[in-house]
Order: structure tokens, then C-alpha cells, then sequence
């Protein structure tokens, strides 16, 4: 069971974090979101793979750009679908220009009949993130659900698209949080640092 007080800090940590989200993406605005487009090149050894990104909410970093160039680069991309609360994520096949249609949360998504399709690697949308990999989402827990079960079923890159100024020296971390594998920012690309 979460400590009461761990819980009120995850809390006051999400508060702070949208704030600085927010300044973040007034800023940079779309500078950010094409600065990530820049560094698909990096992501060479993805290339042919399933990505799948998200589409933005609010002032998420757009990741549009980075999955443009992905696409052009050899990538099939998939976004996800809310399924339930409890579940993992679905991901289905998109492409630009695709028709969407509104899910839960007040997220967009491909249409029913578009193909589901197993992502290697998957791009996450954050509040905040630290050098260990770990990413203060929601509270929703799709994105752990989703990659724990990808990871048990051979396999994925977890990459965390954010705003520079969106890392923290520490997320909070319970047992059954995900770590990402890598982050990209407007700044570049960031290593985790194993314990």
C-alpha cells in the first residue's frame, strides 16, 4: 500500500510538473517538437520497426514530427487505444491523414477496423522524468500496464518524449513502475542511468 504521504507528494509533484509542462510548451512551442524531429537519425537501429507515439493532449510535447520522420525513415507507427481502466493499451496502425476518432480521456485514436499492431518501440508522454528512467504520468497507469506487458511478451524500447525543464532529481517510484529506457528532449537525447 502507498504511504499517505508518498501519495500527497506524487500529488503535489504532478501540480508542479503540469505548471512547468505548460511554461515549457509556451516557450518552445513547436521549436520543441521539431527539435525531436531532428534526432530520428539517432533511432537508427528502430528503423523498420512498429513505433508507436501518442497523439498530443493539451501541452504534451508533440511527438507528430518525430513519428513523421520515423515513417520516412521506415517505420510503421501505431497509436494507442484506451481500452479500460485496468487494462494495457492497444495499439492500432496509423498514417498521416488517417481518419481518427475520439476515445476516452479526451484522446484521438485510428478506427476500429484500422489494424492492431505489436509496437518494439513505444514513445510516452510525461510530467516529469528523472536520469533513472522513471516518468511521472497521470496516475492512470496505462503506460506501465502497457510496457510491463510488452516487456513480458519479448520486448521494448519505452522512449519518453518531454521538455528539458520537465526533469526532477527523482520521481517518486512504486513497485510496479515501468522505467523508460531512453529520453529525448529539445535538448537531446538523455541515457538512463542504471542503479
Amino acid at each position: 500500500m502507498t504511504d499517505p504521504a508518498d501519495a500527497h507528494h506524487k500529488i503535489d509533484l504532478r501540480r508542479r510538473s503540469a505548471r512547468i509542462r505548460a511554461e515549457a510548451a509556451v516557450r518552445l512551442g513547436d521549436a520543441a517538437a521539431f527539435a525531436l524531429a531532428a534526432q530520428a537519425a539517432a533511432l537508427a537501429p528502430v528503423l523498420g520497426s512498429v513505433v508507436a507515439g501518442y497523439w498530443p493532449l493539451g501541452d504534451e510535447l508533440d511527438p507528430r514530427p518525430l513519428m513523421l520522420a520515423l515513417a520516412e525513415m521506415g517505420c510503421r507507427l501505431a497509436l494507442p487505444v484506451v481500452v479500460g481502466p485496468g487494462l494495457a493499451l492497444l495499439f492500432r496502425g496509423w498514417r498521416p491523414g488517417d481518419e481518427m476518432e475520439v476515445g476516452g480521456h479526451g484522446t484521438s485514436h485510428p478506427l476500429a477496423h484500422a489494424a492492431s499492431l505489436r509496437p518494439s518501440v513505444v514513445l510516452t508522454p510525461l510530467l516529469a522524468f528523472d536520469r533513472k528512467g522513471f516518468r511521472l504520468g497521470y496516475g492512470g497507469g496505462y503506460y506501465d500496464r502497457t510496457l510491463a506487458r510488452l516487456r513480458g511478451d519479448g520486448g521494448v524500447l519505452a522512449i519518453g518524449l518531454g521538455f528539458a525543464a520537465q526533469e526532477v532529481p527523482a520521481v517518486p517510484v512504486e513497485p510496479w513502475d515501468q522505467p523508460l529506457d531512453m529520453i529525448m528532449t529539445e535538448c537531446g537525447m538523455i541515457a538512463v542511468e542504471h542503479a
